[in-house]
């Protein structure tokens, strides 16, 4: 490979700047533009991120000829919108999660991406932590022998006070689930990726523990001390889930439950799981994402540190630093982008060659996996996930 792709994103949020230091840390890609709502709040990421060319309306970023990939990283309402218009223009696209709103908008996505030939992925990160990738590859062959169950959860804290707010609050902007679309799908993915197995029907069980939270009228930081007074807020209904828990029925037998909720004092962001097999169980902890717990019965138990001298040759691909030199969520995204971008880049990839990475297909099992746990929480009933 003898050249660098031009990649351009359109948001700027907190993802979006993630997402740059990751494509820029690939050496496979050169970050020329980006987009955001206005000109002003464009021009002023740009300036921050030393991108060149910024623009106040994404369309005309679609229509710069020099820009190949487009990685979408606003809010979700626009995945669909701005995936198909990117497509449309000839680009590939990396998309934030979910991939559309419902299931109607992510399979005319993928047969978009195909009918046009063109490399689409889905940010489906936590794949890329080592010791996930050496799970995967433990399973695979046969280490850990037939899955019993599986167990975790996915916690947070950051909408803990009924003063936190964010855009995700509202499903007009964000869906008509919360924590399952947003931690929940994550955890899905990542688990039917490690099992190789598939949910087929699911019950959920959805709480919402602040029905009124407190929006502010302007942003926060504008508060001295950020505190706010009863004139600075309103009032609004929240319909989306704080917490749900979801019992969860495998294609080959196994059971399993997963608990997300955003209201966890002190768990800052921790996906956790634990799978029991026939052989050995596996546990994780994405907030101490270099260790891999694995147990016996009948001897002791081990904790597998990241090191690419231990692990094996096909996660060995993903880690960049030596044993002892820890790697964690900046790493995932370069690792993902890595393979997304050497994909566009190799010419035999594009005759056929399965990608290694989640694509668009990926997007739309995620949407369905939460319509139907969305469905089941309203029914009080199994729900087949069809």
């Amino acid at each position: 490979m003898s050249r660098t792709l031009k990649m351009g994103v359109i948001g700027t949020g907190f993802i979006g700047p993630a997402h740059v230091e990751a494509a820029r840390r690939t050496a496979l890609a050169e970050v020329v533009a980006v987009a955001d709502v206005n000109d002003e709040v464009a021009q002023k990421k740009a300036q921050e991120l030393a991108i060149p060319k910024w623009y106040g309306d994404y369309r005309e970023l679609l229509k710069n000829d020099e820009v190949e990939v487009v990685h979408i990283c606003t809010p979700n309402f626009l995945h669909y919108k701005m995936s198909k218009e990117a497509l449309l223009a000839g680009k590939h696209v990396v998309c934030e999660k979910p991939l559309a709103m419902n299931r109607r908008e992510a399979e005319e996505l993928v047969e978009l991406a195909e009918k046009k030939n063109l490399v689409n992925a889905v940010h489906f990160n936590i794949r890329y932590y080592p010791l996930a990738r050496e799970a995967h590859f433990m399973v695979k062959n046969g280490k850990v022998g037939k899955i019993f169950a599986i167990h975790g959860s996915y916690l947070q804290d950051w909408l803990f006070y009924d003063t936190d707010y964010n855009w995700r609050l509202e499903p007009e902007l964000s869906g008509d689930s919360r924590a399952v679309a947003d931690i929940g799908s994550h955890w899905l993915d990542l688990i039917e990726y490690i099992s190789g197995d598939r949910v087929v029907e699911v019950f959920a069980d959805f709480a919402t523990f602040h029905k009124i939270r407190k929006k502010p009228l302007k942003p926060v930081e504008t508060y001295a001390g950020k505190i706010l007074r009863p004139e600075d807020y309103q009032d609004i209904p929240i319909n989306t889930e704080d917490y749900a828990s979801v019992l969860l029925h495998f294609k080959n037998g196994a059971h399993g439950v997963m608990t997300v909720n955003q209201v966890a004092a002190g768990r800052k962001n921790r996906l956790f799981f634990e799978i029991h097999g026939s052989e050995c169980a596996l546990s994780w902890d994405s907030e101490r994402p270099n260790e891999l717990w694995i147990g016996r019965r009948d001897k002791a138990n081990e904790v597998l540190m990241k090191d690419p001298s231990l692990l094996s040759e096909e996660t060995r691909g993903i880690v960049s630093f030596p044993g002892g030199h820890n790697e964690g969520f900046p790493d995932t995204s370069k690792q993902m982008f890595k393979e997304v971008y050497r994909f566009i880049l190799d010419a035999e990839n594009k005759r056929g060659t399965a990608p290694s990475f989640p694509t668009f297909r990926d997007g739309l099992r995620e949407v369905i996996l939460c319509e139907a746990i969305l469905e089941s929480a309203r029914s009080g009933r199994w729900v087949k996930v069809e």
